[in-house]
């Protein structure tokens, strides 16, 4: 089987989740544009790559499938776990990755926009912040769950979230709470169940330690200093770490362990 073959079947796949059949165009040219080597990978671009002589025609479809379209972001990321997951080689240990990623915004309208810690500058500026939960080997990794962060200033404001458009049953939460349920989701759903890995520091509160040890996940594992590398370039460093257990429950007292790649 080819690699275009082989990409045709995966949006096969991926489109049995999204309902109405007329949705298919929409996910299988998005997804196909995504694949392309091009710098900007908005929709107006996408569309004058894919159909250059029907820009106006495609740029419509893509823009509806993206913004207006009634499909579940979550039962497509479960469908792509599906798929992905039985190929990745567990034969050195499967790990979640719970991570919290920022991305740099101007303006205040964007949903969850606010001043905030943001990763990819290192500091605290205008941002939206996005909590993630990924399933890793030491050759590849893959999210599984995916939430934008509103922070409390947003979820109170009825007339802001009016106009942006968020959904009146989304309420306010903490990322440690946004990350326990992906976690418990994910668990729920069939994932397995392996050592539990927060890459950056989201707060660090004792039940959050508290409901990894109580779904028995092994120890977790934290780095402060995790922006500094890459998901694979990390991996490799614990991985070549002695793992610690912590054996008791009083272990867990102080919330977290940093595990600090040696130089």
């Amino acid at each position: 089987m080819n690699l275009e073959t082989s990409f045709d079947e995966y949006l096969e796949h991926l489109c049995e989740t999204i309902g109405h059949s007329d949705r298919r165009a929409g996910l299988v040219g998005y997804c196909q544009g995504l694949m392309l080597p091009i710098a900007r990978k908005s929709v107006e671009p996408l569309a004058a790559h894919l159909e250059p002589h029907r820009v106006s025609a495609r740029h419509q479809s893509l823009h509806h499938f993206v913004s207006k379209s009634e499909w579940s972001d979550a039962a497509l990321v479960e469908q792509v776990r599906r798929w992905v997951l039985p190929h990745m080689n567990p034969s050195n240990g499967l790990y979640w990755i719970i991570d919290d990623t920022g991305f740099p915004k101007k303006g205040k309208h964007s949903v969850g926009v606010a001043r905030q810690y943001c990763g990819q500058l290192g500091k605290q500026d205008n941002c939206q912040v996005a909590v993630s939960l990924s399933v890793a080997t030491t050759e590849a990794s893959l999210p599984v769950a995916y939430q934008l962060y509103l922070p409390k200033e947003w979820a109170d404001d009825p007339a802001r979230r009016r106009l942006a458009g968020v959904p009146e049953e989304i309420e306010f939460a903490t990322k440690p709470q946004i990350a326990i349920k992906q976690l418990r989701e994910a668990r729920q759903s069939g994932a397995p169940n392996e050592s539990c890995w927060q890459m950056r520091v989201m707060g660090t509160t004792r039940r959050f330690v508290t409901a990894l040890v109580k779904w028995d996940c092994n120890t977790p594992w934290v780095s402060s200093r995790a922006p500094a590398y890459g998901h694979r370039d990390l991996l490799h460093c614990l991985l070549n770490l002695q793992k610690v257990r912590l054996a008791d429950q009083e272990a867990f007292s102080d919330g977290y362990r940093d595990i600090v790649p040696s130089q």
